[in-house]
């Protein structure tokens, strides 16, 4: 409930953030801060979430999917941003926002289910 309350939320807040700069594209202001923190703070929340039923999950089974799942994204997300900063650094490679890291992040969790199904036949 808590990852659908945060995905609500930071669809909301984008929308918000996105109006808000298209309509104030040279602000510095602090609603300008809270408008680029508040979505970052909703994904945040579903970081935690995950955190927290992982903590909370009272079969081992179905913790230890998604343990495989997080590690999956985790070293899917961590592997690309480094892969992609040594080429950015070295001018190789074109910027991409860090946001995206994230995404990529999510993304690795549905592989992780997959790997999870075929390996396990089982998916948390």
């Amino acid at each position: 409930m808590a990852v659908l309350g945060c995905s609500a939320g930071y669809a909301g807040a984008l929308f918000g953030a996105t109006s808000y700069f298209k309509n104030h594209p040279d602000g510095r202001s602090l609603v300008a801060y809270i408008a680029a923190i508040v979505p970052a703070l909703l994904i945040i929340g579903i970081f935690v979430a995950i955190g927290r039923y992982l903590v909370e999950e009272r079969d081992e089974f179905v913790r230890m999917l998604m343990i495989r799942q997080t590690l999956v994204a985790s070293g899917l997300a961590l592997s690309l941003a480094t892969l992609w900063g040594f080429l950015e650094s070295f001018r190789l490679a074109p910027h991409v926002d860090a946001y995206w890291f994230a995404i990529v992040w999510f993304g690795g969790l549905g592989l992780g289910a997959c790997i999870n199904r075929f390996t396990l036949g089982r998916e948390a």
